[in-house]
């Protein structure tokens, strides 16, 4: 930390020893009048300045040299210059009309703009097509405030998911092209579904706290918003591949027509990424395409997108106790079982299969000069299935009876199952967007149905007698619409002065009916039984929201925003709770207080918030038996912290971007319910209950800080040191040691390169070399109290992360 302070010091004296220049001007349209909140982007790296509402532009404490300048608004053509820069100077820019819609406006009305008091940071493509070296999104995203990570396999390649503010990924609403991409039932999004999707993207919109209304899942904590690739003007074509550890390998084939005949245009991207990752047999093989074709004119677009991808991973989801961890850090129970010489074995076939379809058809079309209206029509299908090797099992769980081998009577056996979701999500979404040079109002929703089928086969029974084969053990099916519509306005008051609202009604109806996977009776635990499900449920929510923007000067502004979000329960809360605890919906109440400080040079911001819940769903700390995390709701409970975020470029080719989260995550009261197993059987018996108080949340550390620091010393060559910081956090909410994650340090290093050859247009070279110092540390853990008789013991399970690892990479574009 002194080592930090000390850096930070040094950095900030440095403004007193650079000439500072100023640059300033009006930002107009063809006709002279001023665009009001345009941007003015400088040396693609900190934001230089919008547009007041005189179309006035600032930028301060320039430094003498060549610098690149980039002016953009809505509707119109972006423009980009070169300035040379030897005193202050006046500089004037005027953007012309585009002569198309581009698909900007495709998620507009469901994103934060410049003015809106929301906690949001945007990732741009270029730092995303920086960073794409073959991990799943979440790791891209890493860098940004409040955001952790986790990777069942170790290495960000396969299952991995995310936490914001320590809120989990199921109660973050996650949209592409404003249509939404969590699983209706489920909540969550599983990124292995999509591999390398990164290399499709345009840019990524994070908002933290309730953020504005969205479509599809309650937003609970934050937001991701993502947008496809836009429309590229010219033909190109990309041959990308990289290679690195744990024979990690990807391979990315991109095409596109450009525009044709000033109205069409066309893309298509192929990838394929294979790992065997860090933990024993935790290997991924994935598969993805994207392809799009548009039209374009003056006042409508259409554009028709079709991505899929298909996943095979090997199962990697137990986590590994603290005592082997020390002897075998790479160890993976999944598919272990024993021979009938009792030699342990590990079944081959020990995996998750899923492909996922998706479909989308937008509509833009400009009703009027101000006026216009989006549509979306989209379909999504997924299919697949886990395949498990049981060593040992009751088959009683499965609704079989015991049956007589050689007049032995056999209730245990070894098997092979499957178990399967099928689905189709499809619906529409819409938006109408106003805008003036006072105000703006847009009013949206969206209609979406899921229909999900739950089933088991058992594929293989040792010493089958009488039982078919595929036999199913169980089935159910949910069917869920979720509706919802919202009405947003951001209207300025006074000069600069922004009063944002926002409400959003959402209805929500399910139905799920059929019997569980498990024939457990859970109330006494004097048998087996099948377990009827079925149940129907119908929530209204009512989400307004109100804030307050207020732009100072071109570097000064503050914002505070209320908000109230509203969420149900999905199908997992139902299905695993505990029946003394069945859950029900919780409801958040967020405070947000910002301020930021931006010059060319240095960019300061800090939020402050408050999220206040009421039956917060949090994680346990058990898993069920596809590695989800069981929940339950507390009455009372709370988040608030700092988020700090820094930026500073002295010089052009030197810049050091910092984040960091202090924070306090508590329980007022948390009631924890405890098995019970006899001494001498290990039968369980009962549950006993154990209060606690002031307790931490689960999976919510208190620091997180992450550090860039971006050098480019040669004209075609920049150099990365990225650090990030974990603080100690709790596998479940009862803020025991037995529980804890410790915190870790982590450092990588990435270097990028670039050749301009005649035979194409650019040759960018990558390296990433990961975990720098080779630190041991784990990012995901799960927790299991028990007692047997009077003695209290922890089950616990640990996910560690790879060491030192690297991935190499080549990119040629034509």
């Amino acid at each position: 930390m002194k080592v930090i302070l000390l850096a930070l010091s040094g950095l900030l004296l440095t403004q007193f020893f650079v000439a500072q220049l100023k640059i300033e001007g009006v930002v107009t349209n063809k006709k002279g009048e001023p665009l009001i909140n345009a941007t003015v982007a400088f040396d693609n790296g900190i934001v230089g300045a919008v547009t007041n509402e005189n179309g006035i532009y600032q930028l301060v404490d320039v430094t003498k040299g060549v610098h690149e300048i980039h002016v953009s608004f809505l509707g119109y053509e972006t423009y980009s210059e070169l300035i040379e820069v030897k005193n202050s100077i006046k500089k004037n820019f005027k953007l012309s009309l585009s002569d198309i819609i581009t698909e900007e406006v495709f998620v507009y009305a469901t994103r934060a703009g410049e003015n809106t008091p929301v906690a949001h940071t945007s990732v741009s493509k270029e730092e995303i097509t920086e960073r794409n070296m073959g991990q799943d999104i979440p790791y891209l995203l890493s860098l940004t405030p409040s955001f952790v990570t986790t990777s069942d396999a170790g290495t960000g390649i396969g299952y991995t998911n995310f936490r914001i503010r320590g809120t989990d990924a199921n109660r973050i609403n996650i949209t592409i092209n404003g249509i939404p991409l969590n699983d209706a039932e489920s909540h969550g999004v599983w990124w292995v579904n999509m591999p390398d999707f990164a290399s499709s993207i345009e840019d990524v919109q994070v908002q933290r706290g309730v953020g504005t209304s969205t479509n599809g899942a309650g937003a609970f904590g934050a937001s991701v918003n993502v947008k496809s690739n836009s429309l590229k003007r010219d033909s190109y074509s990309e041959i990308s591949s990289a290679a690195g550890s744990f024979n990690t390998f990807k391979n990315t084939l991109k095409l596109g027509t450009g525009l044709i005949n000033e109205h069409f245009s066309f893309d298509a991207r192929l990838s394929k990424i294979t790992s065997d990752g860090f933990l024993d047999r935790s290997w991924s093989d994935l598969k993805s395409f994207f392809v799009s074709g548009g039209y374009y004119s003056e006042n409508t677009t259409i554009r028709i997108n079709v991505f899929s991808g298909k996943e095979r991973t090997y199962q990697a989801w137990n986590g590994i106790g603290p005592e082997l961890l020390q002897k075998n850090i790479t160890y993976n129970s999944c598919g272990e079982y024993y021979d009938n010489n009792g030699n342990i074995k590990y079944y081959e076939n020990q995996t998750d299969n899923y492909q996922q379809d998706h479909y989308q058809l937008h509509l833009s079309h400009n009703l009027l000069e101000k006026l216009t209206l989006n549509a979306a029509f989209h379909y999504t299908y997924g299919r697949g299935c886990y395949e498990e090797y049981e060593d040992d099992t009751d088959l009683n769980e499965y609704g079989l009876n015991d049956y007589n081998a050689q007049v032995v009577s056999v209730n245990k056996t070894d098997l092979i199952r499957q178990k399967w979701l099928d689905n189709d999500f499809y619906g529409l979404t819409t938006s109408l967007v106003y805008s003036s040079d006072k105000m703006e109002l847009i009013g949206g929703g969206a209609w979406n149905n899921y229909a999900g089928r739950h089933f088991g086969n058992i594929l293989w029974v040792e010493n089958n007698v009488g039982i078919p084969g595929g036999y199913e053990w169980y089935r159910s099916n949910g069917d869920k619409t979720d509706f919802n519509a919202f009405v947003k306005m951001n209207y300025e008051i006074f000069s600069n002065l922004f009063l944002y609202a926002d409400v959003q009604y959402r209805n929500i109806q399910y139905n799920l009916k059929g019997i569980d996977d498990k024939y457990y009776d859970y109330s006494d635990g004097n048998g087996f039984f099948e377990r009827d499900i079925t149940q129907s449920h119908i929530f209204n929510f009512l989400n307004p929201k109100v804030g307050i923007f207020y732009t100072i000067n071109n570097s000064n502004r503050v914002y505070t925003s209320y908000s109230v979000a509203n969420r149900e329960p999905n199908r997992a809360n139902y299905i695993d709770a505990n029946p003394l605890q069945m859950p029900t919906y919780e409801t958040l109440y967020d405070v947000e207080v910002g301020y930021t400080y931006k010059t060319n040079m240095f960019n300061f911001g800090i939020n402050m918030y408050y999220m206040l819940y009421d039956d917060q769903l949090v994680n346990i700390g058990q898993l069920n038996d596809v590695g989800a995390s069981i929940m339950t709701n507390v009455d009372d409970s709370y988040r608030r912290g700092v988020e700090l975020m820094f930026a500073y470029m002295p010089v052009r080719h030197i810049k050091w971007d910092v984040n960091a989260t202090f924070s306090e995550n508590r329980i007022a009261k948390y009631t924890q319910f405890i098995d019970v197993y006899d001494v001498e059987t290990w039968e369980w018996k009962l549950q006993q209950a154990e209060e606690y108080s002031n307790t931490d949340i689960s999976f919510s550390p208190s620091l997180i800080a992450n550090s860039v620091v971006s050098l480019k010393p040669l004209q075609y060559l920049n150099m990365q040191l990225i650090t990030q910081f974990v603080g100690e956090q709790y596998a479940d909410n009862t803020s025991n040691i037995e529980s804890m994650i410790d915190s870790y340090f982590v450092n990588s290093i990435k270097l990028t390169g670039v050749i301009n050859p005649n035979f194409a247009d650019r040759i960018e070279i990558s390296m990433l070399i990961n975990n720098l110092l080779n630190a041991k540390y784990e990012n995901n853990a799960w927790s299991y109290p028990y007692f047997v008789g009077n003695d209290k013991k922890y089950d616990i399970g640990l996910y560690p992360q790879a060491g030192i690892n690297f991935m190499a990479g080549v990119s040629v574009k034509f």
